[in-house]
């Protein structure tokens, strides 16, 4: 029996979102997927580095907006940017998975649940993509 539930959001146009859970019976935990392309606007020494604080903004990001009781301040951020590709001029895929853990049990339709996955995603949108000094995001390869 097939329990796992996914929607597709697509708020912002150089990324594509999504939200999900494998269990929608049993509410545990909910993740969030946001996915593109990226190309550095400059060159870099240590990608790594760069790679490496914007996980860490992107979690800071994650605990700032999300104030709500829903979820528990506990998450599970998972930045997969490969840093041994990213060149000047080659687009890069970026794939960014995000794990919340539900603090009651809810219905995964509910609208508490999306209102409040749209604001974590308007946040890393607003304050790690938009702004991003290091890379330019886009939703296609081409």
């Amino acid at each position: 029996m097939k329990k796992g539930k996914s929607v597709k959001l697509n708020l912002f146009n150089p990324i594509k979102s999504m939200y999900g859970t494998v269990d929608s019976k049993n509410l545990k935990s909910v993740f969030i997927n946001i996915q593109s392309w990226v190309t550095p606007k400059n060159e870099m020494e240590n990608w790594s580095r760069v790679v490496g604080n914007l996980n860490r903004e992107i979690k800071h990001s994650i605990l700032n907006s999300n104030k709500s009781e829903i979820f528990l301040p506990k998450t599970i951020v998972d930045l997969d940017l490969r840093v041994s590709g990213i060149l000047i001029g080659k687009k890069s895929f970026f794939n960014l998975e995000v794990n919340l853990f539900s603090n009651e049990q809810l219905d995964f339709k509910s609208e508490k649940i999306k209102f409040e996955i749209k604001q974590i995603i308007k946040s890393i949108y607003i304050n790690n993509i938009e702004k991003n000094k290091y890379f330019t995001f886009s939703k296609s390869k081409k």
